[in-house]
């Protein structure tokens, strides 16, 4: 491959490119962290009584991942993100056997095997086989003219995303496995994909789904989707987190409670208040307010996310940015549908908010990767 697939010429100044580094990119992406820590600590106040300088206490295990995360972006921020795209196979394929490892090696909690416990940290490879599935669906893309309007260019995308998807399903997490067919979907419709053709692939899902739901769907998740409509058919086990949930996001009406001030979190009705259920904290401790200035924060970021896909130099860039954008976005949608009961509980993170290191390590390399699209987007261009 030449040089110029690499980012130009060799040599120069190390921080030849930064001039155009989009710090309003950032900016969101640091003030949710901001506001996830402060969501964390009072989610954690009453479970958590150490020392704060500790690699237990939540909020300082979360300081550390942020600057990690925040360091590896800006690593993928130097890194040409054709070199990504280049390696995207071999990156797919450990994402591949990772999830596979989990099956034998992997912690399971919540009734879910998603975790491998490295000594005080858990790693969650489907946090990262997103973005090597993102990167190869580029790769696959831009190699065949960035179009998809092909049956068969459709079909082997699909392929591509089905390995990982089925993975992620089986542990179980549909919330990701959603997400994996989120990303494909807005890859491919970018890459003009014909709609005849969806409408095809969308009545043979329909078709299947049947012996989905009866074969492949586990019962407690059939509880789950249930309980979204009739929740007080069984208030302490499947409906009890819908439940909860709802009284803590109502609770808080226009203005909150308070910061650490509200019942259900602080008197632990709400389980995994510094993760899954997150945004009810919000939604009972800031309300409507507090949830109105995060949705803005995502807005922004997003706006700045698909800005980036716009001014892309080339089809790769192009469709790494949307697969990006489609990530967070899916992510960010299926967490708050959770909390305000519009989607079964499952535990998928809310980016750069939820405790979590994979997650917040992932999405803050998935801003380097967009970084790294804007500050050359105008050598490819020229090339």
């Amino acid at each position: 491959m030449s040089t110029l697939a690499y980012g130009g010429r060799r040599g120069g100044s190390p921080f030849r490119g930064w001039d155009r580094f989009d710090y309003l990119l950032v900016l969101p992406a640091v003030l949710l962290v901001v506001y996830g820590l402060l969501l964390i600590y009072s989610g954690s106040a009453q479970s958590y009584h150490g020392p704060f300088a500790s690699f237990n206490n939540p909020v300082g295990k979360q300081i550390v991942f942020a600057v990690a995360g925040f360091t590896t972006m800006l690593v993928f921020s130097k890194l040409d993100y054709h070199f990504l795209t280049h390696y995207s196979w071999a990156l797919y394929i450990l994402s591949i056997l990772s999830l596979l490892a989990l099956l034998f090696l992997g912690h399971s909690a919540y009734g879910s095997t998603r975790w491998f416990n490295i000594g005080p940290i858990q790693l969650q490879p489907s946090e990262f086989a997103k973005l090597a599935t993102i990167l190869l669906l580029a790769r696959f893309f831009s190699e065949h003219g960035g179009d998809a309007r092909e049956v068969k260019a459709m079909v082997i995308s699909l392929i591509i995303v089905l390995p990982a998807a089925l993975l992620v399903f089986i542990q179980p997490d549909l919330g990701t496995t959603v997400t994996f067919f989120g990303i494909w979907l807005g890859v491919v419709l970018v890459a003009g994909v014909s709609r005849r053709h969806l409408i095809v692939l969308a009545s043979i899902g329909l078709a299947v789904l049947p012996f989905v739901w009866t074969f492949a769907v586990a019962d407690y998740q059939i509880k789950r989707i249930d309980v979204l409509v009739r929740p007080e058919q069984d208030p302490l086990d499947a409906g009890y987190n819908v439940i909860q949930s709802q009284i803590a996001v109502g609770s808080g009406q226009v203005f909150g409670k308070g910061f650490t001030n509200g019942e259900q979190t602080q008197l632990a009705y709400l389980k995994v208040p510094t993760k899954d259920f997150i945004f009810s904290v919000l939604g009972e401790e800031f309300g409507f307010t507090g949830a109105m200035l995060l949705l803005a924060l995502f807005i922004f970021l997003l706006m700045r996310g698909i800005r980036a896909a716009q001014i892309a130099g080339d089809t790769a860039g192009q469709l790494v940015a949307v697969g990006i954008v489609v990530l967070i976005l899916m992510q960010t949608f299926i967490n708050v549908a959770v909390n305000v009961s519009l989607f079964p509980v499952t535990g998928i993170p809310l980016p750069f908010v939820s405790q979590g290191g994979s997650s917040l390590v992932s999405v803050f390399m998935s801003l380097g990767i967009l970084q790294s699209i804007i500050m050359r987007h105008r050598a490819y261009r020229q090339a």
